[in-house]
């Protein structure tokens, strides 16, 4: 067995652990990795604008919702979070409202007259699924109606005479007023009975000239009614709802 002298086994161990040094890699943090990431390709160097945008944007927060998180409790919140949407009975008093101003009144209702004969109109209501349909089918409607533009906006265009019912919420509006027409089509519920509602109508159109038939079927209620002036016409229709409240749509042509 041949011994080697130490400075020669010294000479052929120092190049096989520098050989073992230069081969490996330092261990990445995170923080590059993260770089890597947001960079989209590390090699191109390129980055990607959606995700750029989407890491950089500022967070919209809405103050009135953060309020309600309720993320320190231990418990869940004492009531469930706000929809936004008033109850029906939060606008409701017990006066009228001015046609012209909407302020509270102590107007005298009249009462409607008891229903006579059969009701064509609450076939066609029902018939008829939206407020297009319906506005076509009531007396000048036509082509007027067959171009209605939705917007909730049309609700507070009402003739002066016919406005809306104190508490309305509405849920849908549409009116017409190109070419010569003039026409307006609104859907609304209320907290209020259906014969105060029915009441309400029939004293504004028969104070301001219209004529004013009523007629029923089972919980199906229409009032309409035409004046010669100014070859105004309206229809309204009135459905009792479960809670007690009642359910309308309005359509109004000319008189505005």
């Amino acid at each position: 067995m041949v011994r080697l002298p130490r400075r020669s086994l010294a000479a052929l161990i120092l190049p096989v652990a520098l050989a073992a040094c230069g081969g490996a890699t330092p261990e990445r943090n995170l923080d590059t990795l993260d770089a890597e990431l947001t960079d989209g390709n590390a090699s191109g160097n390129t980055r990607d604008p959606a995700m750029m945008a989407a890491l950089q944007d500022q967070i919209m927060v809405d103050p009135a919702l953060a309020a309600q998180a309720n993320t320190d409790a231990v418990r869940p919140p004492a009531r469930p979070y706000s929809g936004a949407l008033p109850a029906d009975g939060i606008a409701a008093s017990g006066k009228t409202a001015s046609a012209t101003t909407g302020a509270a009144t102590s107007e005298t209702l009249k009462s409607t007259p008891a229903a006579k004969g059969d009701c064509p109109s609450c076939a066609a209501a029902r018939e008829s699924l939206t407020l297009g349909a319906l506005a076509s089918r009531q007396k000048g409607g036509g082509p007027c109606a067959a171009s209605l533009r939705y917007s909730t906006h049309w609700a507070q265009r009402l003739p002066r005479d016919l406005p809306l019912y104190p508490d309305a919420r509405v849920t849908e509006a549409a009116g017409n007023d190109s070419g010569g027409c003039a026409i307006r089509a609104v859907s609304f519920a209320s907290s209020a009975p259906l014969q105060k509602v029915l009441d309400y109508y029939y004293t504004r159109a028969s104070n301001a000239g219209y004529s004013a038939e009523h007629q029923a079927d089972g919980g199906e209620h229409v009032l309409g009614g035409t004046r010669k002036r100014d070859d105004g016409a309206f229809a309204v229709f009135l459905t009792s709802r479960g809670d007690g409240g009642t359910d309308v749509d309005i359509v109004a042509n000319r008189g505005i």
